[in-house]
């Protein structure tokens, strides 16, 4: 339903990390209605240009607050809002080159009510300028 969108269409940049390029980031939102804690969020799954980056990878900043994933599985004090944008930073030696770049997120949401997982996905390509 709002799958197409969970990934932003603006701000793809690199990850600085003592003054050398340490991965990339983009913004995006979850493709529920509702918003969710974020103990909720089963899995992030990050692909770019078909090459999937490892969990562990991964961090999500919300509010000024940043999680690994494994991080977010036991956080029961903050929420992914509906609509709000979260930061996705993928933590990868030298990052992206620039130009365009396939990104690719799938979220996949435990929901209370729900006897299944919800998962979302979307594809963007989005531009790594300098």
């Amino acid at each position: 339903m709002f799958d197409k969108y969970i990934i932003c269409e603006k701000d793809l940049c690199h990850v600085l990390e003592s003054g050398k390029v340490g991965g990339f980031q983009f913004n995006a939102r979850l493709p529920y209605y509702r918003g969710l804690g974020i103990s909720m969020i089963e899995d992030l799954i990050v692909a770019v240009d078909a090459e999937r980056f490892p969990r562990d990878a991964i961090r999500v900043t919300l509010h000024g607050n940043t999680y690994t994933l494994d991080e977010m599985e036991v956080e029961y004090e903050d929420r992914w809002e509906f609509g709000e944008e979260g930061i996705v930073s993928v933590l990868t030696p030298g990052g992206l080159k620039t130009g365009l770049h396939k990104i690719e997120m799938e979220v996949i949401l435990r929901v209370s009510y729900l006897p299944f997982l919800l998962t979302g996905s979307d594809n963007k390509v989005l531009e790594l300028s300098l």
